[in-house]
């Protein structure tokens, strides 16, 4: 009979192996093949890349009309109204170049293969066509039953395993992986430049429209308003100068008033009550006064 001593000794003896054979699991463990890209070619290669998947064909869709509208909106708003036609000719082409490359590449990263590992190639054929070392290890994904190199991950969108995936995009409608980051990342630094040129011209339609507006527009001066200029009818009231048609248009001297929506207009005296006089009504439009 073993003394307690040796009862421990022996226990920490059989955790020492257990430490040692764990190590050597590890080290077995850590000796992934790298498998070549040649070895992880799609059967289908030729073949355009497309994903059957709704939620990203509609961001896709999105996507291309939200460009196409932006397009639109610099072009027929902000550009062709412009009087300057250096400045028109300029920003379209700017801006149009930039939209053209940023649905160019939203296309090739929507339309090419990202990285992904052919479907069943976990066989034991396939295995013994790698030529392993003994003690290599490989694993396979029991998704889509192929041989998994270093780096993949399996998309559940796109149902296959993806070489060195970063993650599933739906605006492009594909992962974003080996084969086609270079796009995605171009997609995206042109959409930044669309948005930034579109930002800048904004900001300088807002200008001219201001300065339009609030400078050289002498109308608002007279007391014209916008309905009485469109139809074209001269004044036949008294000019009133800017400061004392912004005064009876907020309802007196400036005050803290006139930045509330609720406060009434207090120089507008209240709608009268007065008993209209009946009669016939008169079918003329233009209604002269006789002379006595």
């Amino acid at each position: 009979m073993k003394s307690p001593v040796h009862r421990c000794r022996d226990v920490e003896h059989g955790r020492g192996q257990g430490r040692a054979g764990a190590r050597a699991n590890c080290q077995q463990a850590e000796q992934r093949i790298p498998i070549s890209k040649d070895v992880i070619t799609s059967s289908a290669a030729s073949a355009m890349w497309f994903i059957r998947d709704a939620c990203g064909i509609v961001c896709a869709v999105i996507t291309w009309m939200l460009v196409l509208y932006a397009d639109f909106v610099v072009l027929f708003v902000m550009l062709l109204p412009s009087k300057n036609l250096t400045y028109s000719i300029v920003n379209g082409t700017l801006f149009n170049i930039l939209a053209f490359l940023a649905l160019a590449s939203h296309l090739r990263a929507m339309c090419t293969d990202p990285g992904a590992v052919p479907k069943g190639n976990a066989t034991k054929e396939y295995i013994e066509s790698l030529q392993l070392k003994p003690g290599q290890v490989v694993y396979k994904c029991p998704k889509c039953c192929s041989i998994k190199p270093d780096r993949a991950h399996h998309c559940s969108v796109c149902k296959r395993c993806i070489r060195k995936m970063d993650h599933h995009c739906p605006w492009v409608n594909n992962c974003v992986g080996e084969s086609n980051q270079k796009y995605f990342v171009l997609f995206t630094m042109y959409i930044a430049l669309v948005s930034l040129h579109s930002l800048v011209m904004v900001v300088f339609h807002f200008l001219n429209c201001f300065e339009d507006d609030w400078t050289r527009d002498q109308h608002q001066k007279h007391h014209e308003q916008g309905i009485e200029r469109l139809k074209g009818e001269t004044g036949r009231w008294g000019n009133l100068p800017y400061w004392e048609a912004m005064q009876a248009a907020f309802g007196g001297p400036p005050s803290l008033a006139w930045c509330s929506p609720f406060a009434q207009l207090s120089c507008k005296s209240p709608p009268g009550h007065d008993p209209v006089p009946q009669g016939p009504i008169i079918e003329e439009d233009v209604i002269e006064i006789p002379l006595n």
